[in-house]
């Protein structure tokens, strides 16, 4: 990615994230409460001419470890999300993830 990439979210534990980096540490920290953690990628789309790419996926996981915001539950989560990237000379340069956070959370038990 491009020094300093961006990165936006409307999701709620998310909306304060502003830089791609921040992003990718969020995330290491889930694997924390869920060991199992994965994800599958269902389709990926390009636009050349805009120079975006698209990913949608499902994100898994079980909440068996300690480090959520709730001690473990045990529930699963199955979740649907999509990055759109922006590129800048084969570099992201921006990347918003579109993720429905409440659902997610409500399969989770944490909230």
């Amino acid at each position: 990615c491009t020094d300093n990439a961006s990165f936006s979210s409307q999701a709620e534990p998310l909306k304060d994230i502003s830089t791609l980096e921040a992003y990718v540490n969020w995330m290491s920290g889930i694997y924390t409460p869920m060991p199992n953690a994965g994800y599958e990628i269902k389709s990926i789309s390009t636009n050349e001419d805009s120079s975006h790419v698209s990913v949608f996926a499902v994100f898994t996981g079980t909440h068996s470890e300690e480090g959520g915001p709730v001690p473990p539950t045990g529930n699963s989560v199955r979740t649907d999300y999509v990055y759109v990237m922006e590129f800048v000379e084969d570099k992201i340069n921006h990347m918003t993830k579109i993720w429905n956070s409440e659902a997610a959370n409500k399969q989770l038990g944490w909230q």
